[in-house]
C-alpha cells in the first residue's frame, strides 16, 4: 500500500495489455490541498451501504432490546429534564406541555451527539481495513452518520405518539422536517470530518468527544427555549449550528409561535462552512491515514 494515496485517476479509457478492458487505476501521492472527489464517494456506494449497515447490526448485535436503545437514551432524557427544569425550576416552555417540548429538541440533538461521537472514532475504528485496502476515507465517517437516520427514525415515531397524547397535531411546517434533518446530518457528518481526521494523529480526541458533547447539550436550546436569549444576543447565538435546527424542529412540530427565521440562516451558513471546511481538511489528512493510524 502506497503511503500516499490522496490521488487516484483513470490512466487510460482501457488497458489492451490487461487482456480485460478494465481502466487501469494509478495511485500517487498528492501535494497542497487535494481535490475534493466525491463522486468517489458515488462510486464506492455499494461500500458505503455494507458499512452503514454493518454500524447498524454492531449497534444492536446481542442486545435484548435492540433498537428500543434509540428510544431510551432521549426518553430518559426528557424525564430527567422534566423533572429538574420543567418541575423544579420552572423553566418555560413556549406555552407547550414540557415533556413534549424537550423530547423534541432531544431527538435531533441525540442524533446529532450520537452520530458525531460515531463517526468521530470511525477512522481508528476501521484501522484494519484503511491500513491494507484502498477506498475514500470519506466512506467511514459516512457510513457511521447515515446508520444513525434509522436510529433517528425509531425515536421520531414515539416523537408522533407523544404528540398524539397531548393533542398535538402539527401544520403545514412539518413539511420543512427534512430540511432540519438535512442540516443535522451535514452538522453532524461536517465536525465528524474534523474530529475523525484529528483523532487519527491525536488520539486524546477521543477523549474530548464525550466532554464537547455534553458542554454542547447545555449551550443548545434543548433544555430550554431560544426566546431566553435576549434578542440582541440571538443571530450570535444562532452561530451554534444545532441552536437553528433545535428551533427549526419544534417550530416545525410543535407549532411554537416564532419561526426559527434569522437564527436559522445563520446555523445554516455555519454548518455549510463547517461541513465544506471538513470535507477540505479531511482530504488535506487522509494522505497521512494509513502510514499514522
Amino acid at each position: 500500500m502506497a503511503a500516499h494515496e490522496a490521488i487516484i485517476r483513470d490512466a487510460g479509457d482501457t488497458s489492451e495489455a490487461s487482456g480485460g478492458g478494465l481502466p487501469t487505476i494509478v495511485i500517487q501521492p498528492s501535494s497542497g490541498w487535494a481535490a475534493l472527489r466525491l463522486g468517489e464517494v458515488w462510486r464506492y456506494r455499494e461500500l458505503l451501504y455494507f458499512l452503514t449497515w454493518r454500524d447498524l447490526k454492531l449497534r444492536y448485535k446481542q442486545t435484548l432490546i435492540g433498537a428500543v436503545w434509540a428510544v431510551i437514551q432521549p426518553f430518559m432524557t426528557m424525564v430527567v429534564f422534566a423533572v429538574i427544569f420543567g418541575r423544579l425550576v420552572g423553566v418555560p416552555s413556549d406555552g407547550l406541555p414540557y415533556p413534549v417540548f424537550a423530547y423534541a429538541a432531544l431527538v435531533p440533538w441525540t442524533f446529532f451527539a450520537t452520530s458525531m461521537t460515531q463517526a468521530g472514532m470511525s477512522l481508528v475504528r476501521d484501522s484494519n481495513l484503511i491500513s491494507k485496502v484502498y477506498f475514500p476515507r470519506l466512506v467511514s465517517p459516512t457510513a457511521s452518520v447515515l446508520s444513525g437516520v434509522v436510529d433517528f427514525g425509531v425515536a421520531f415515531s414515539v416523537l408522533l405518539g407523544l404528540m398524539a397524547w397531548y393533542g398535538i397535531v402539527p401544520g403545514v411546517a412539518v413539511l420543512t422536517i427534512p430540511f432540519f434533518l438535512l442540516l443535522a446530518l451535514l452538522s453532524s457528518l461536517g465536525i465528524s470530518l474534523w474530529l475523525a481526521a484529528l483523532n487519527v494523529k491525536y488520539r486524546d480526541i477521543r477523549y474530548t468527544i464525550p466532554f464537547l458533547t455534553q458542554f454542547w447539550l447545555y449551550a443548545t436550546p434543548v433544555a430550554y427555549p431560544s426566546s431566553l436569549i435576549p434578542e440582541q444576543w440571538r443571530l450570535l447565538y444562532g452561530l451554534n449550528p444545532m441552536a437553528g435546527v433545535i428551533e427549526g424542529f419544534r417550530w416545525a412540530l410543535l407549532g411554537t409561535a416564532n419561526p426559527p427565521g434569522a437564527m436559522i440562516v445563520v446555523s445554516a451558513s455555519i454548518v455549510i462552512a463547517i461541513f465544506v471546511g471538513g470535507l477540505f481538511f479531511f482530504r488535506r489528512m487522509e494522505r497521512e491515514f494509513a502510514d499514522v493510524i
